[in-house]
């Protein structure tokens, strides 16, 4: 270290030791998941170049830590890891002045902070380095609305909406929906970071159908849930009670008109079996008094009958 600085030193006074630029056209870019993503990095140094010095790091912007993407020194290059068959390298920097190089299938995960730093012995001063921020765009995934709390008029309900995905994160956005399908404003009130909204006074004009609106600088999607009056478990209770008696009402309504039915029946077949055996004794006691008579002094008399029987006789 101390021969370096004394190396130093010694060019500083001879007069030989240059000042770098490194500079890059945007400060800033955006591009999609999946896609790729050019980050340029021109220099400017003297002759030679045989001690050439090419490094890109990359800082992500949520957990803040640093790891070396590509590295470049005397026509020997290295990738990292994560950006294997990713990376595209400059083609020979040493004379075409520029650093750049491409990443593709770029994920949220490689959203952050890359800089370029670019050093050419002797020239070791002036601007050595620039950065690019990426910002790794996502349309938001399918939301999953919820309902949480009791659905009842006066309780206070909770609708939830979330995606599991997007970049940058989602803004949420509640809205009811009429029975043709037109948007009115939510009642509740909702927070459109955390998609939470709280109806805390639940009235009847406030059931229906609600829309959740999940949309960032990509694109948009959408979930719905029906709000709709639940039966509280006293009501319930009392429903079964009052089925069950209406069985039992039935049963006995039934049995009762069967009963009586039966009754009648067996009442008319009584007063016809009583009428078939008065007509049937009728009718003996009426041959009986054909065939005889009695006088009054006891002596019997022949009938026409027997008398027409003894002159065929």
């Amino acid at each position: 270290m101390t021969n370096m600085l004394g190396l130093v030193v010694l060019l500083s006074a001879m007069g030989l030791m240059q000042a770098i630029s490194v500079t890059t056209p945007q400060k800033s870019l955006n591009v999609t998941v999946g896609g790729s993503v050019l980050l340029q990095c021109s220099f400017q140094t003297r002759p030679p170049t045989n001690q050439l010095n090419i490094q890109w790091a990359f800082a992500s912007k949520s957990a803040g830590n640093a790891h070396q993407v590509y590295y470049y020194q005397s026509e020997v290059e290295a990738i990292g890891q994560p950006y294997v068959n990713r990376l595209t390298p400059p083609a020979y920097p040493n004379t075409t002045m520029n650093a750049s190089i491409t990443i593709s299938n770029m994920q949220v995960s490689d959203g952050g902070v890359y800089t370029c730093d670019v050093h050419n012995f002797p020239d070791i001063e002036g601007k050595t380095e620039a950065s690019v921020a990426v910002t790794v765009l996502e349309r938001p995934t399918k939301p999953f609305c919820a309902v949480h709390g009791d659905v009842e008029s006066g309780h206070l309900v909770t609708l939830t909406c979330h995606s599991e995905k997007g970049s940058p994160a989602p803004n949420y956005a509640w809205t009811r929906l009429g029975q043709d399908q037109t948007r009115r404003a939510a009642l509740g009130s909702a927070n459109i970071i955390t998609g939470v909204m709280y109806i805390r006074n639940l009235s009847q004009f406030e059931f229906g159908e609600y829309q959740c609106n999940a949309s960032n600088a990509v694109g948009f999607d959408t979930c719905k849930l029906e709000l709709v009056h639940e039966i509280g478990d006293g009501a319930i209770v009392g429903a079964v009670i009052g089925a069950l008696l209406g069985c039992i009402l039935i049963a006995l309504l039934v049995w009762f008109i069967t009963h009586n039915m039966k009754k009648k029946k067996y009442r008319a077949a009584k007063t016809t079996e009583a009428n078939e055996m008065k007509a049937s004794h009728a009718e003996h006691t009426k041959g009986s008094t054909h065939q005889t008579s009695v006088t009054s002094r006891g002596v019997t008399m022949e009938t026409p009958t027997n008398r027409d029987e003894d002159v065929e006789a």
